[in-house]
C-alpha cells in the first residue's frame, strides 16, 4: 500500500481506519510530494501493522527488554486472562534452566557454554550464549507466573543456542556505526565475559541518523534516557490496550525505518519463521486453546511482516538440525553493569530502572509475580483478578493516545528532597566538600533542568546532571564520581548470585572441600584464610585444591599471600586472600568441563600439549603442574612422553633455556623423591642429547639465535652427559659437534672457547693468553664487553670458569686506559643485564671469595693471577758488571726467549765462555742504552 493510492477517504475499514486516514492526510500535507514519497506508506504501515497484530487469533504480548512499564503491564494481563500456555522468545534449549532461578538472587543470566566445537570455525571457540534476567522485566513475570502456577505451561521457541552461531556470518562484519558503548563499570561489567548477549525485546532504531534525531529533539543525552521520558512513563500508568498498540506501533516504526540489506534484519525475520513454526508445531501436538495461549515476544518482532507470521499461515520454513557441538548450560551471576556493557546501555539505566519498577509496583497496586524461595525476596500473597474476556473487540487506543499529551505529574518533592540530601552525605563520605546549600542547588537545578527539557517532573538524569554540576568540581577526590554516586543513590549496580543448589557438580564441590577454612565462600567480599599445615593437617587438602583454583582461576580469585608451591617443597604455613564468591562464573564454566576440578585441569594439560603448537617446554611445564597439582603418576608419564616427542620434532632452539631449566627441576625432583628415574625421562635426555648435538653447529653460524640459547644448549649437553653416556650416548657425537662449530661473533666465540677448554681441547693458561691478546689489541677493545657477555654466559655449562671470568674482568678494568674504560662500562653493564642476569650472582659470589673482604687489606692485595715469586736481594757490596748480567740471563732464559719472540728473532743460546770479550761487549751495550735498563728497573718496581 502506497502513499499514491491511499487517502482519508478510500480508507479499508476498521478499528484504525480513522487514524490511517489521519496519518495519510498529515503526510500529505507535510510533504507536498507525489505518490513516490515514502512518508504515507510508512505512516500507514505501522497502522496496518498494529491491526494486523491485534487482530491475530494467539494474543501477541509485545516487550521491551528490562523495561519496568512492560513488567507492571506483563504482571497485569497475567492476572486477568491466566493463560494456560506462554510462548517466550527465548532459546528453546535453555528451558530446563528456568527451574533452577528460584535458587538465585536476581539479577543472573542463562548461560550455554561450548568449548569443543563441530562445524563452527575453530578461532570462535569458546561460544558462549548469554541471557539475563532481572526483577523488572516481563520475561521473569511470565517465568515466575507460569513455573508456580499449576497447569501452566512455558514453552522457548526461539532458536537454539546452536542455530545462533550457525545463522552467524562465518567472516565478522564490519562494525556499524551506532552509539558509543557503556562506560567501564570495573569487574562487575565483565560477568557476561565474551559471551553473545540474547535480548528480548530489542527496542532499539537500526537507523543511526533516526536515533540521533530523537536524541536531539528529546533534548536527551542518550536513548536510555530518552526511552524513559518518552515511553516509560507514559505507559507506566496505561491500561493494557493502549500499552500493547504503542508498543507494537514502535516496533514498526524501528522496523520500517531499518536501513536495506541488514544482514541482522534477514536474521531476525529467520527468527520469527523459526518462532511461528515451533507455536504452530506445539498447538498442533498439544491440542492447547489459542485463546487460552499468550506469546511474549520483543515489539519489533510483534510487527512482523514475514510469511510465516499468526495460526493460520501455512508457509513452510526449514529448520536446520544442530551441529554434534556438545553444549553445557548453567547459571552465572549477572549484575546491571554488566548488562549495559553487554547491550550498549547508558551507565545506570539498568539501576534507574529498576528504582522506577519498585516505585510503579508500590503506587500502582499491583502485585508482581515472584518465585517462591526467591533468594533476596520474600513471597508475597497474588491478589485474585478478574479473566479477561477472550471475545472482546479490538479497539482505538492510539488515537487517543497520539492526540493528547502525557497527564502532567507533578513534582514529587519529599522524593527530590531525599535524594538531594542523600547525594550530599554520599559525596561527603567519598571526599567532596559538600553542604547544604549543595543540597539546595541540586534540588533548584533539577527543577531548571526538566524545565528547559520540557519536562512536568525532574527525572532520575535530571537529578543526575544537576548534582554533576552542583557538586563536581575540577577533581575527583576518590575513586567514585558524582554521576557513579548517583547511580549508587538510585539503586546501586545490583549483582546477582546462583544459589548453591543450582551449581554445576563442580562449583558445589569445591564449596564443600573448603568448607574446613571456616568462611563463607558465597560472599563477594575479599576473605582472608590462615593455614597452619603442621598444627592442622587435615587442612592440607584445602592447600591443594587452593593451588589448584589459583592454577585455573583468575588471579583475584584465590591470591596467595603467604607460601608458595615448588617441586619437592612442603609448606608448613599459608595465607590466602579469596574471592570465590566474586568470581562465580569463572566457577560455573569451569563446572561445564568436568565433574571435578582436577579433572578439569588434567583435561586442560592434555590439550595444552596436544595442541599443534605446543612445544617441549610447554609440555614440560604441564609436567610440572601434574606433579604440583595432581600428584604426577600416569598423567605426568604421559606429558613427558609427548615432551620427548615434542622436543625431536623441533627444528629450533628458542626455547632451549626454558628446556634446559625445566628438566633440570624435574631430574632433581624425581632423583630425591623416587628410587628410579621415569622411564621418559631417559628417552627425553637421549633425544635431547642427539638433537642438540646435530644442531649445535648451525646454531653458532645462525644470526638469529641468541647467545642465551646456544648457551642452554651446551648446559644441556654438559649437565647432562653423564646421564646420556650412561643412556647409551656418545661423547664423540658431542666433540664432533663442538669442533663443527665456527662461530663469528665475539659471544660466540668466546662460548666456543669456553665448551673446548670444558671438553680439554683448549687448556685454561691458553684461554688465558687469549684473553690477555684481546686486552692488548686496540681494535678488538670496543668488543670486550661482547666477550665477556659471552664467557658469562658460558658459565652455565661451564661453571668452573667462574675465576677466569673475574680474572679476565679485573685484568680489564686495570689495564684499560680511562679513554677506553669509561665508555664501555654502560655497554658491559647492559650487556650483562640483558643476556646474563640470572648469571650476574655467580660472579659476585667468586668475585667475593677472591678479593678481600675488608678495605684496610686491599692495599696490600696481592691479585692470584700476579702473584710471583720473591726475587733473592743480592748483596750491596756485589758491584754491577757484566758478570752479574750474563749470570742473571743465564739463570732466567724464558724472559729473554719471550722478549726474542715478541720481536720476532729466534734466540740461540751458547756456552757461557770465562773469557771477557762477551762481558765487554755486554757492557758496552749496557753503557750505550742506559736509558732502557732505568725503564725495565721502573717498570718492575726497583729503584
Amino acid at each position: 500500500m502506497s502513499g499514491s493510492t491511499l487517502s482519508a477517504a478510500g480508507v479499508a475499514a476498521g478499528p484504525f481506519g480513522a487514524l490511517r486516514g489521519q496519518l495519510l492526510d498529515a503526510a500529505a500535507a507535510f510533504t507536498r510530494h507525489s505518490g513516490t514519497d515514502p512518508v504515507p506508506g510508512i505512516l500507514a504501515g505501522m497502522v496496518d501493522d498494529v491491526d494486523r497484530a491485534l487482530r491475530e487469533e494467539l494474543e501477541i504480548f509485545p516487550v521491551c527488554h528490562h523495561s519496568p512499564a512492560s513488567a507492571l503491564a506483563m504482571a497485569r494481563r497475567l492476572r486477568e486472562k491466566r493463560p494456560a500456555v506462554i510462548y517466550l522468545e527465548l532459546c528453546e534449549d535453555l528451558r530446563p534452566l528456568l527451574d533452577e532461578l528460584r535458587n538465585c538472587r536476581l539479577p543472573v543470566a542463562l548461560q550455554a557454554f561450548a568449548t569443543e566445537l563441530d562445524d563452527f570455525p575453530a578461532a570462535w571457540a569458546p561460544l558462549s550464549v548469554v541471557a539475563p534476567v532481572t526483577e523488572a522485566s516481563a520475561e521473569y513475570q511470565a517465568i515466575a507466573y507460569a513455573l508456580d502456577t499449576p497447569g501452566v505451561e512455558l514453552v522457548l521457541v526461539d532458536r537454539s543456542t546452536d542455530h545462533v552461531f550457525q545463522w552467524e556470518p562465518r567472516t565478522p562484519p564490519e562494525p556499524a556505526p551506532g552509539p558509543a558503548p557503556a562506560a567501564d563499570g570495573g569487574e562487575d561489567a565483565a560477568l557476561h565475559g565474551d559471551a553473545v548477549g540474547i535480548e528480548i525485546g530489542d527496542l532499539r532504531p537500526r537507523f543511526a541518523e533516526l536515533e540521533a534525531h530523537l536524541l536531539h529533539h528529546g533534548k536527551v543525552r542518550h536513548w536510555s534516557e530518552w526511552w524513559d521520558q518518552y515511553v516509560e512513563q507514559p505507559l507506566v500508568g496505561a491500561d493494557y490496550d493502549t500499552y500493547r498498540q504503542v508498543m507494537v506501533m514502535i516496533g514498526s516504526l524501528f522496523r520500517r525505518l531499518r536501513p536495506d540489506r541488514d544482514a541482522r534484519n534477514d536474521r531476525d525475520e529467520d527468527r520469527e519463521r523459526y518462532m511461528w513454526t515451533r507455536m504452530r508445531e506445539h498447538l498442533a501436538a498439544s491440542g492447547a486453546d489459542p485463546e487460552r495461549c499468550l506469546y511474549v515476544c520483543g515489539a519489533f518482532h510483534a510487527a512482523s511482516r514475514v510469511e510465516q507470521f499468526g495460526l493460520r499461515a501455512d508457509a513452510p520454513f526449514e529448520i536446520t538440525p544442530r551441529t554434534a557441538t556438545r553444549w553445557q548450560y548453567g547459571l552465572i551471576p549477572s549484575s546491571h553493569s554488566a548488562i549495559e556493557a553487554q547491550f550498549g546501555l547508558a551507565p545506570g539505566s539498568v539501576s534507574i530502572a529498576a528504582a522506577t519498577w519498585a516505585k510503579a509496583v508500590k503506587g500502582s497496586g499491583v502485585t508482581p509475580y515472584r518465585l517462591k524461595g526467591q533468594k533476596g525476596d520474600k513471597p508475597k500473597a497474588v491478589r485474585a483478578g478478574r479473566a479477561a474476556d477472550p471475545g472482546g473487540e479490538v479497539a482505538d487506543r492510539l488515537s487517543g493516545f497520539l492526540s493528547r499529551p502525557p497527564a502532567p505529574s507533578g513534582i514529587d518533592e519529599d522524593e527530590l528532597l531525599g535524594w538531594c540530601v542523600d547525594i550530599v552525605r554520599l559525596a561527603r563520605r567519598n571526599g567532596y566538600l559538600a553542604s547544604t546549600a549543595d543540597a539546595i542547588a541540586v534540588y533548584e537545578t533539577s527543577i531548571l533542568l526538566a524545565g528547559l527539557r520540557g519536562r512536568g517532573r525532574p527525572t532520575p538524569y535530571d537529578f543526575q546532571d544537576a548534582a554533576v554540576t552542583c557538586i563536581e568540581k575540577d577533581t575527583v577526590p576518590g575513586r567514585r564520581d558524582v554521576r557513579r554516586l548517583c547511580e549508587i543513590l538510585l539503586g546501586g549496580d545490583r549483582v546477582g548470585q546462583v544459589g548453591y543448589e543450582s551449581l554445576p557438580p563442580l562449583a558445589r564441590d569445591v564449596l564443600d572441600r573448603l568448607e574446613p577454612l571456616g568462611l563463607d565462600l558465597t560472599k563477594r567480599t575479599i576473605q582472608r584464610a590462615l593455614l597452619d599445615l603442621d598444627a592442622n593437617p587435615e587442612l592440607r587438602p584445602c592447600s591443594d585444591l587452593l593451588w589448584v583454583l589459583r592454577r585455573l582461576l583468575p588471579t583475584e580469585a584465590a591470591r596467595p599471600i603467604m607460601g608458595s608451591r615448588r617441586l619437592g617443597e612442603r609448606p608448613i604455613q599459608e595465607s590466602w586472600d579469596l574471592a570465590i564468591g566474586r568470581h562465580q562464573r569463572s566457577i560455573v564454566e569451569l563446572g561445564y568441563e568436568g565433574v571435578t576440578i582436577e579433572q578439569v585441569l588434567e583435561q586442560r594439560l592434555r590439550r595444552t600439549v596436544a595442541d599443534p603448537k605446543a612445544t617441549a617446554a610447554v609440555a614440560l611445564e604441564a609436567v610440572e603442574d601434574a606433579i604440583l597439582y595432581l600428584g604426577g603418576g600416569r598423567v605426568a608419564d604421559d606429558l613427558g612422553s609427548r615432551a620427548v616427542e615434542l622436543l625431536a620434532a623441533e627444528r629450533t632452539v628458542d626455547d632451549a633455556p626454558d628446556v634446559l631449566r625445566r628438566i633440570r627441576r624435574l631430574l632433581a625432583y624425581y632423583r630425591t623423591t623416587t628410587s628410579a628415574l621415569p622411564e621418559w625421562c631417559g628417552r627425553f635426555v637421549t633425544a635431547g642429547y642427539a638433537h642438540y648435538c646435530t644442531l649445535l653447529p648451525t646454531a653458532f653460524l645462525d644470526e638469529d639465535t641468541g647467545v642465551r640459547q646456544v648457551a642452554a644448549m651446551l648446559g644441556f649437553l654438559f649437565g647432562m652427559e653423564g646421564l646420556a653416556l650412561s643412556l647409551g650416548c656418545d661423547h664423540s657425537q658431542l666433540e664432533l659437534a663442538v669442533r663443527q662449530s665456527h662461530p663469528e661473533t665475539p659471544a660466540k666465540v668466546a662460548l666456543l672457547w669456553a665448551a673446548r677448554s670444558q671438553l680439554g681441547l683448549l687448556p685454561v693458561a691458553e684461554l688465558r693468553a687469549r684473553y690477555d691478546e684481546l686486552l692488548a689489541n686496540p681494535l678488538v677493545v670496543p668488543s670486550i664487553p661482547l666477550y665477556l657477555s659471552g664467557f658469562v654466559q658460558a658459565l652455565e655449562p661451564v661453571p668452573s670458569l667462574a675465576p677466569v671470568v673475574v680474572e679476565v674482568m679485573s685484568k680489564a678494568f686495570a689495564r684499560l686506559p680511562d679513554p677506553v674504560l669509561l665508555p664501555w662500562l654502560p655497554k658491559l653493564i647492559t650487556t650483562l643485564r640483558d643476556q646474563a642476569a640470572e648469571l650476574v650472582p655467580v660472579l659476585v659470589r667468586e668475585a667475593g671469595r677472591v678479593f678481600p673482604a675488608a678495605l684496610p687489606a686491599v692495599d696490600a692485595w696481592v691479585p692470584p693471577w700476579s702473584a710471583r715469586r720473591p726475587a733473592t736481594p743480592a748483596p750491596a757490596s756485589v758491584p754491577a758488571s757484566a758478570r752479574v748480567v750474563a749470570d742473571l740471563l743465564a739463570a732466567h732464559p724464558a724472559a729473554c726467549d719471550a722478549v726474542a719472540g715478541l720481536l720476532g728473532h729466534d734466540a740461540g743460546w751458547r756456552p757461557a765462555a770465562d773469557g771477557g770479550a762477551e762481558h765487554e761487549q755486554v757492557t758496552d751495550l749496557l753503557a750505550a742504552h742506559g736509558d732502557t735498563a732505568h725503564a725495565v728497573a721502573a717498570l718492575l718496581g726497583r729503584a
